[in-house]
């Protein structure tokens, strides 16, 4: 092999073995939908591991109407007895929310980047 071709041959492997460890980073992660049920006048716990883009399904099992209303104005759902309504989350942060009809029922979801 002659010096050009020993010169090229090393010049392929030197880009062969520093392309390896390169990588494109990884994609985000799908949006989710994660679900918070209210019954006998109360949220259920809320989800953890939320992200923004994430979507929250409320679910009302009350007999009672009932709101899922972000203090922050992000969100502002009714639920009739038996409904759901989804809400996407879109910045990261706590989110406060209450019962705009039964104003003790209160919740926080935390929302990460």
């Amino acid at each position: 092999m002659g010096a050009v071709a020993r010169s090229l041959a090393a010049a392929a492997a030197a880009a062969v073995v520093g392309l390896a460890g390169c990588s494109r980073p990884a994609a985000p992660p799908a949006p989710k939908t994660y679900q918070v049920a209210i019954a006998q006048m109360a949220f259920g716990p809320t989800p953890s591991g939320l992200r923004a883009g994430d979507a929250v399904e409320w679910v009302n099992n009350d007999i009672l109407q009932h709101s899922a209303t972000a203090r922050d104005g992000s969100f502002d759902v009714d639920l009739p007895p038996g409904a759901h309504a989804r809400t996407v989350l879109k910045a990261p942060g706590a989110v406060s929310f209450y019962c705009k009809y039964h104003p003790g029922m209160t919740g926080t979801l935390v929302v990460a980047s």
